[in-house]
């Protein structure tokens, strides 16, 4: 496996464990929830609704995929199951990544402002400047807006471990 899968797979886990108790929760998910919301006031209310709703679905289904012993809890070990089998999590993380990206296009032009990408990638817990580098590499328009369509693919190449692209600017040192 890539270093920078294995990376991505810590990262993940350690931003999914959002309280930092060293397991991942339904808690954990409802608190990226409202970070993401509040880092977004401008959304209105049925997109804010939608993103709440697909941080729980991918909740539900890491939850039914990888709580091995059924505690209600993912600890980094039940984590690591998710290299195995990524698409397992294909239409959550969908779902996720498209509530996520339409959350942070609240007047729905297609395209998501600089200030705001970094204000939803800091409420997730990402780096900056792994989240500029990111930004920078999903080729924004002019030099202040990415296309939500560029965003919300990164994102679901982001969770799986085995893509390489774009996503990869999230771990480890910023490039370019």
């Amino acid at each position: 496996m890539r270093a920078e899968a294995v990376e991505r797979v810590r990262l993940v886990f350690t931003l999914f464990d959002a309280d930092g108790n060293g397991a991942i929760e339904a808690e954990d998910f409802e608190l990226m929830a409202r970070r993401v919301v509040a880092a977004v006031p401008e959304a209105d209310a049925g997109k804010r609704s939608a993103m709440v709703a697909a941080f729980r679905t991918f909740w539900e289904t890491l939850a039914e995929n990888l709580d091995a012993n059924g505690d209600g809890k993912i600890d980094s070990e039940e984590f690591r199951a998710i290299v195995l089998a990524p698409e397992r999590f294909g239409p959550a993380l969908a779902e996720f990544a498209g509530a996520l990206t339409g959350v942070a296009d609240p007047d729905g032009d297609g395209l998501v402002e600089r200030e705001t990408f970094m204000a939803v990638m800091a409420a997730i817990g990402f780096a900056q400047p792994n989240a500029r580098a990111l930004f920078d590499a999903l080729e924004p328009v002019g030099t202040e807006q990415v296309a939500v369509p560029a965003w919300s693919d990164a994102i679901k190449e982001y969770y799986n471990p085995d893509a390489t692209g774009v996503s990869d600017h999230l771990v480890g040192q910023p490039v370019g």
